[in-house]
């Protein structure tokens, strides 16, 4: 009787487990949490939102500083082992911050989209916004490549990781933001990181729906 009873337990445990769903963190240092203590980083804050809301949901943080979408590409073969079942993809910052060709950013994503798509992976684009200083056409065209990326491969799309810290359509402002951001003005801090997490967490919520479909 015993031994029959730790079997249902066992198997119960199994089947739970197996309802889990995991989504890969594919992305740079806003996405590893640069400069913030484990807990503070965007992937922790994430999980422990999605946790609250109710979802049944294990994050994967890939995150690597430094990277751009070329670096996001070399590595996602092996971020989507079988076990990921979504994936967050928020690259670009660091292409931005070295002025590189958006045409190179734009297959470099691409690339991604594709490797999810053969994998059976639903991806969450979370995208860049290009400063003004590189000039209107190549605001524009690195502006562009999200939406249209998203369209074609039929992704779900945040127009920009830092959407959860303005209002509306308003620019993003690091003077008046200063608050939410560490001393380099690049990276949020804890606060400011709560506040993106509270805009990307309902996005998340969707991909669930759709890797559950």
């Amino acid at each position: 009787m015993r031994k029959a009873l730790i079997g249902i337990v066992l198997s119960f445990a199994g089947a739970a487990h197996a309802e889990e769903v995991v989504i890969a963190a594919l992305g740079d240092s806003l996405t590893q949490g640069y400069g913030l203590p484990v807990e503070d980083g965007f992937v922790p804050q994430l999980q422990r939102w999605l946790t609250a809301a109710g979802a049944d949901v294990r994050l994967i943080n890939a995150g690597v500083s430094g990277d751009t979408t070329a670096g996001g590409l070399a590595r996602v073969d092996w971020t989507l082992t079988p076990d990921v079942d979504g994936m967050i993809v928020a690259l670009g910052g660091n292409d931005l911050l070295r002025g590189l060709d958006p045409g190179q950013a734009r297959g470099n994503i691409e690339g991604i989209l594709q490797a999810a798509n053969s994998a059976n992976v639903e991806v969450l684009l979370v995208g860049m916004e290009a400063p003004g200083n590189y000039g209107p056409d190549y605001k524009s065209q690195f502006d562009r490549l999200y939406p249209e990326l998203a369209q074609e491969y039929d992704s779900l799309l945040l127009e920009s990781f830092f959407d959860g810290l303005v209002d509306g359509d308003a620019p993003l402002d690091p003077v008046a933001l200063r608050d939410f951001f560490q001393p380099d003005g690049i990276h949020p801090n804890a606060d400011g990181v709560a506040k993106i997490v509270a805009r990307v967490g309902p996005e998340v919520l969707t991909l669930l729906e759709q890797i559950k479909g």
